[in-house]
C-alpha cells in the first residue's frame, strides 16, 4: 500500500509539473512557427530550452522529495553548458531517461534523443517532443525493405537534416546505440556478443558526427548499471522501490577522422567507424560487468 500511494503521489506531481510548464512551452514553439527571422526563431528556441530545464529540475526535486533512490553519478566533472556533446549510451529501461536527466540537465546543453515517430502520439509528451526539435524515427523492418528497397537510408537521411537544426546552437545529442531497450530475449535474437548489451548501431552516430563536426566538444560515454543486473521498470522509481542507479560518465576527444569520409558510399570509412563504436562497446560491457559486482 505505501508503494501504491508513493507511486500515485509522484505520478501526479509529474503530471501536475507537465500540465503547468507545456502550456508556455507550446506557445513559445508557435511563436517560433510564425515569427519571421533567424534570430527571433533562436530566441524561442531559448526560450523552449529553458522551459525544459526548469520541468526537469522539478522532476528532480519531486523525485528526490517522494523516493529513496540514490543516484550514484561518477565522472560528470567539467561540463559546460556552451559547448555541443555527442552522448552515447547503454539503454536498458525507461528509468534511462531519468538518469540522464539527473546527470546532465543544467551541466550541458539540454539534450535531444533520436526518438520512434509513434512517440509523438504519448499524451504531452508528444507535444513537447516536437516543441523541443525532437527528430522522429521511423524504423523500417528487414522485410518491409526488401519489399521496397527505396526506403533504405531514409532514417539516415532524417537524422543528417536533425542535425543541422542542432548547428545553430550549443546541444548535447544523445543516441542509444542499440536502437531499442536491451533484453535477454532481444540479446538471443540478435546472437549478441556481449553480456550485457544488443550490437550497436553506426549508422547514426556516424551522421550526428559528420553533420556537427568541429562543433562538438566531446564525446560523452555513459553506462548505467542496475541493483543485480535487473533493469526495474518506470514503476519501481515512481513507487520508491529501486534504491540505487550508477551512472558511469566517461569523457572521450573525438578525433577528427571519424566524420572525413562519407559513410554511406565509403566502404573503408564506414568499417574504421563501426570498429570504432565496437571498441566502445566492448568496454562498456567490460564496465558494466564491474558495476554489477558493487551490489
Amino acid at each position: 500500500m505505501r508503494a501504491l500511494l508513493t507511486g500515485a503521489t509522484t505520478f501526479l506531481l509529474l503530471l501536475l509539473n507537465t500540465l503547468t510548464l507545456i502550456g508556455p512551452m507550446m506557445l513559445i514553439a508557435l511563436f517560433k512557427v510564425v515569427l519571421p527571422g533567424k534570430q527571433a526563431k533562436a530566441a524561442c528556441s531559448r526560450g523552449v530550452m529553458w522551459i525544459a530545464e526548469t520541468w526537469a529540475e522539478i522532476c528532480k526535486a519531486i523525485f528526490a522529495l517522494m523516493t529513496p533512490t540514490r543516484w550514484d553519478i561518477r565522472g560528470d566533472q567539467n561540463l559546460r553548458s556552451d559547448t555541443s556533446y555527442l552522448v552515447v549510451c547503454n539503454h536498458q529501461s525507461w528509468v534511462d531517461i531519468a538518469a540522464l536527466v539527473q546527470t546532465f540537465n543544467r551541466k550541458t546543453p539540454y539534450f535531444k534523443f533520436f526518438l520512434k515517430k509513434e512517440l509523438i502520439w504519448v499524451p504531452f509528451l508528444g507535444l513537447a517532443f516536437w516543441a523541443l526539435d525532437y527528430p522522429f524515427m521511423k524504423r523500417y523492418s528487414k522485410e518491409l525493405l526488401e519489399k521496397r528497397p527505396e526506403l533504405k537510408g531514409k532514417d539516415l537521411e532524417i537524422t543528417k537534416a536533425a542535425c543541422e537544426k542542432f548547428a545553430d546552437m550549443p546541444v548535447t545529442v544523445v543516441n542509444f546505440l542499440e536502437g531499442t531497450r536491451c533484453t535477454p530475449e532481444k540479446q538471443a535474437r540478435q546472437q549478441s556478443p556481449y553480456k550485457h548489451l544488443l550490437r550497436p548501431k553506426a549508422g547514426g552516430v556516424a551522421f550526428v558526427m559528420a553533420a556537427l563536426g568541429d562543433d562538438l566538444d566531446a564525446l560523452l560515454d555513459v553506462t548505467i548499471a542496475y541493483p543485480e543486473g535487473k533493469p526495474p521498470g518506470f514503476w519501481a522509481l515512481l513507487s520508491g522501490q529501486l534504491e540505487r542507479v550508477i551512472i558511469d560518465v566517461r569523457t572521450h576527444s573525438l578525433d577528427p577522422a571519424l566524420w572525413a569520409g562519407d559513410y554511406q558510399e565509403d566502404a573503408e570509412f564506414r568499417a574504421g567507424v563501426q570498429r570504432w563504436v565496437s571498441d566502445l562497446w566492448e568496454q562498456k560491457d567490460a564496465r558494466i560487468e564491474r558495476l554489477q559486482k558493487e551490489w
